[in-house]
């Protein structure tokens, strides 16, 4: 009787260590469940809580592009996505009417010299440009289908605003205005933001 007892005291404990185990199971597939829902590209599906799962939230960005066709969407979803449109490059100088020889964003290095590159922590040597205050300061641009630079594509950083520089035109800087004649305004340039600001 007492044998009976014990196995039954036993079989009884040992059903709830499995129990709660199971239960462990059951919220730990809960916590995983929330990851399922994580969006990518506006879907939601298995390989892209995978994708989540094993590299991390930040691993998103690298995968999300959005293509824009006006200012208010690149304001829009510039943060959360990398961002492609097609628009217009033309050529500035330090020297062009109205210029005082900074440039707009911080650090505001003065470009007078004839630099016109800027020395990224991230990216390295970049290319000066100008753009819409719909993309901010400091963001990295990738340009290609350009011509008059070493090959066509480069990078560059927007680091200076001008008044005549809206909507989804990119204003390149060179050394002088006058140097500006080769580049004249180029359109169905393919530029992707590939850092949102600083």
């Amino acid at each position: 009787m007492v044998k009976a007892r014990r196995r039954a005291v036993i079989r009884y404990f040992s059903f709830v260590i499995y129990g709660c185990f199971l239960a462990l199971i059951i919220v730990a597939g809960k916590e995983r469940s929330q990851i399922v829902t994580s969006n990518v590209n506006n879907v939601k599906s298995i390989q892209s809580s995978r994708i989540v799962h094993e590299y991390g939230e930040g691993i998103m960005k690298t995968y999300n592009t959005r293509i824009v066709t006006n200012t208010n969407d690149i304001k829009k979803y510039g943060k959360d996505y990398k961002i492609e449109f097609t628009g217009t490059l033309t050529g500035y100088g330090p020297d062009c009417p109205g210029c005082i020889g900074y440039v707009y964003c911080s650090p505001n290095p003065n470009v007078l010299n004839g630099n016109i590159y800027y020395n990224d922590k991230e990216y390295g040597k970049l290319r000066i440009l100008a753009a819409d205050y719909s993309i901010p300061c400091g963001s990295i641009i990738y340009i290609k289908n350009f011509s008059f630079v070493e090959g066509n594509e480069f990078r560059g950083i927007v680091l200076d605003r001008g008044s005549a520089i809206v909507g989804l035109t990119m204003d390149l800087l060179y050394p002088s205005e006058a140097d500006t004649v080769i580049i004249g305004r180029q359109r169905n340039i393919h530029f992707t933001i590939e850092r949102w600001g600083w």
